[in-house]
């Protein structure tokens, strides 16, 4: 996945790549021809750091209907000459994405590109996930003969098949064409479930990775296999400890995670926290100091996860540290400090802010906990990070953190958080947005009413304005 190009905070562009309400207030009030570009430039070019997490296309496929827009260029990307040689999820997903929300808001036009990418595009698996939700069964039994053309009839091929069918995240097109009446297809198919079903249940009987009754030599050298092979293996490794670990086996456990092989300390140090060992701070600082990047990371994490109070108290000595493990001790205040943490955390925010930008992973953690804590002095910093960053689930905790923390949220933020890409954040402002004005009350109604919404939202939504023919606001 590329790295993609957010545009300033301040413009259309930028507004509508990091999916903020006032993305779609700027766009409806905005020349149609430069909406319209803004909008195709982000449908085309996902603008989503983590595609998989993080929402764009409702929020895309409502200012379509808005707009009034066009499918010309979506369909341009989608049927593009690079189809042909990049067949990466994430290059026409979210093009895909949107026009699945359209089907289901009745374009025809969108339905119909679904159908047609489903026949012949290369990421024709996710076209057929949302035809699958959409289309009808008529629809669905049309594209059999296109998508099973795709599998060789070779041994090869059916294997391809039973593994497509086994994998696939909608069903029901599957299960469809199992029941055809054109006998080749459903025999076809049919034999690709079970042979799905039998692949799984030996996969089930091969079970790989440690074994009863191992040594906790045989966990690290396990765990150290992994290391070798590029896969980290030190967590579930630990879990194996815990196992087959006894009293007697702390010494060799300790001086793993003193010095032990990259695996071993990493899995060493991950039982050690886990189980509040006395000694496990120490081993964690240790770690910090003299360990490789994985085993930092390890250590890091493990120290994380600890919930005694003295990893809490701990945390409150290492918070100045200008480390990795600095900046774990002001997460870790975050989530388990007191209303005596709050300069510490306040000030692990700030640096978070001033030293990697409105972007910093560090931020979630950090966020989250200066609403936990109320710290309305932090709402400044807040603020910034809520127009700048381009992640819009760090955004929706930005606005949770708001509402516990700055006073003109709800006339603020929390109206054009009605609009947002991402249904955490529809559903904060539901429940805090200022009903004075007039367009959090269309809104809302607006929400109430499309069946697109989600559960959660509609639910804040009617604890505002109750049902349709309750008395106007």
């Amino acid at each position: 996945m590329f790295e993609p190009v957010i545009a300033p905070s301040g413009t259309l562009l930028g507004l509508l790549q990091r999916g903020r309400g006032d993305g779609t207030l700027h766009a409806l009030t905005a020349p149609r021809a430069e909406a319209l570009a803004a909008l195709n430039h982000c449908v085309v070019r996902d603008p989503r750091h983590d595609w998989q997490v993080e929402n764009r296309s409702l929020y895309y496929a409502r200012l379509y209907l808005d707009l009034g827009g066009e499918l010309d260029l979506i369909e341009a990307h989608l049927f593009d000459v690079e189809d042909h040689f990049d067949d990466e999820e994430s290059r026409t997903g979210l093009a895909l994405a949107v026009l699945g929300h359209l089907a289901s808001y009745g374009r025809r036009d969108a339905l119909e590109l679904l159908r047609r990418y489903a026949a012949t595009g290369s990421n024709w698996a996710w076209a057929l996930d949302e035809l699958a939700l959409r289309d009808d069964d008529a629809g669905l039994r049309a594209l059999a003969v296109p998508v099973l053309a795709r599998f060789g009839t070779d041994a090869e091929g059916e294997a391809e098949l039973a593994a497509t069918v086994r994998d696939a995240f909608e069903p029901r097109p599957w299960r469809l064409w199992a029941e055809d009446p054109r006998e080749a297809i459903a025999t076809r198919v049919r034999a690709a479930q079970e042979a799905g079903c039998f692949d799984r249940w030996q996969r089930q009987m091969r079970p790989t990775g440690p074994r009863p009754g191992w040594s906790v030599q045989a966990v690290f050298e396990w765990a150290e296999q992994g290391i070798e092979r590029g896969a980290a293996l030190h967590v579930p490794a630990a879990r194996c400890l815990m196992a087959v670990a006894g009293p007697e086996d702390r010494p060799e456990i300790v001086a793993a995670a003193q010095d032990g092989t990259e695996g071993a300390r990493c899995t060493a140090l991950r039982y050690l926290a886990d189980g509040n060992d006395p000694d496990a701070l120490d081993l964690i600082e240790a770690a910090v100091v003299t360990g490789s990047a994985p085993v930092v990371e390890a250590a890091v994490d493990a120290f994380e996860r600890m919930r005694s109070i003295a990893a809490v108290d701990r945390a409150r000595s290492w918070a100045h540290r200008p480390d990795p493990l600095g900046a774990a001790a002001g997460r870790m205040l975050a989530c388990r400090g007191g209303a005596e943490d709050k300069e510490l955390v306040l000030a692990a925010l700030r640096e978070a802010v001033r030293g990697e930008g409105p972007d910093a992973p560090t931020l979630w953690t950090l966020v989250d906990g200066t609403g936990r804590l109320g710290i309305a002095c932090a709402a400044p910093v807040l603020r910034h990070v809520y127009r700048e960053t381009a992640s819009s689930h760090l955004r929706g905790r930005a606005a949770r953190a708001l509402a516990a923390t700055d006073p003109s949220f709800a006339t603020g933020f929390a109206v054009e958080c009605l609009w947002d890409c991402e249904e955490t954040t529809r559903e904060i402002a539901a429940r805090h947005a200022e009903t004075a004005d007039a367009r959090v009350v269309e809104q809302l109604r607006r929400l109430a009413a499309d069946p697109a919404e989600e559960a959660e939202v509609q639910t804040a939504v009617r604890s505002r304005i109750g049902p349709p023919d309750a008395a106007a606001m």
